[in-house]
Order: C-alpha cells, then structure tokens, then sequence
C-alpha cells in the first residue's frame, strides 16, 4: 500500500488501513441497513485463507432472515462498488450476529443484561484478563459481570477488549 493514505500504523494514535475500512463501510452501510428496519451490529474487514472479507452482522428484534441478508448484500455490493474506497479485492458477507453475539456498546450491555457472556480485557484486572459471567448491565462507563464463582466485577468498557455472548444449553 505505500504511500497511500490509508497507509496508517497501529499504536501511532492512527487508525489502522483495516480500521479505515471499517469505519467508512459502516458510514456507507448505516443508512441502508437503518431504511430497512435494521441495526449493524459489527463490521470486520480481514485476511483470511481465501483472501479478504468484509462482514457485517445484522440484528433486529423479531431476527434477521436469510432474504434480509440477500437484499443488504446486493445493495450494500452495489453502493461499495461506486465509493471504490477498498483497495483489493474482498468477499463481502452480510449474516446474523448469531448465539455468540459480539457486545460492543453500553446499549449491548445493557440489552442482553441476565446472559451469560465472555469478556477479555486489553490489561489484566485483578491478575486476569478473561472473565466469564452473567452481564448485569452497564453504568457509568463500567460493565457489570457477576461471575460463578467470586465477585461481581466493575469492568471499564475502553478496557474491554473482546466480549461475547455465551450459548446457553
């Protein structure tokens, strides 16, 4: 990539080539997704053994249909296609969140608040950065996990890393 502007390092207070990408793909895809009823949940944009792919995860609360997925992708395809931003070729996929859900925002904390969820943190906390609970909810910028065994934790969202949903059998 050289010099192009989306040439950027991590830890240089840049963002990412990758999270550029992420970010004006989400710019162009809200509009489209919110007109139709539904909310991005997450945006990646990766390398994986095929090559690059672009997936967004969908969500709305009566759930996400496979034809929902279609008419996203089509549309979404066609509007990427004319920003022509992404440099390389990608595979674009447009699904569900699924049982796993990824948790990002204070809404998301607080929505799914009683679920069972995994959480990782960038530093340790108390000499751990895996935690395993019961999301309790969000308040003033603290994720509330009551945990099985031992106590209930504060933990900083800017902190947080990773954070998933658990399946419960």
């Amino acid at each position: 990539m050289g010099n192009s502007p989306l040439s950027y390092f991590l830890g240089t207070g840049k963002m990412s080539t990758v999270d550029l990408v992420v970010e004006r793909v989400r710019t162009v895809a809200l509009p489209l997704i919110e007109s139709q009823g539904m909310t991005l949940v997450d945006v990646e944009f990766r390398r994986e053994a095929r090559g690059w792919v672009l997936r967004l995860y969908l969500d709305r609360p009566e759930g996400i249909r496979l034809e929902d997925c279609r008419e996203v992708s089509e549309q979404l395809s066609d509007l990427l296609d004319v920003e022509g931003f992404i440099e390389h070729p990608y595979s674009l996929e447009v699904s569900s969140p699924g049982l796993n859900r990824v948790l990002k925002t204070p809404q998301d904390f607080m929505q799914f608040a009683g679920r069972l969820a995994r959480l990782e943190t960038a530093a340790p906390i108390g000499g751990q950065r895996r935690f395993r609970g019961r999301l309790e909810g969000y308040r003033e910028g603290m994720v509330i996990l009551r945990q099985a065994e031992g106590p209930t934790l504060l933990l900083p969202l800017e902190a947080i890393v990773k954070a998933r949903l658990e399946a419960e059998l």
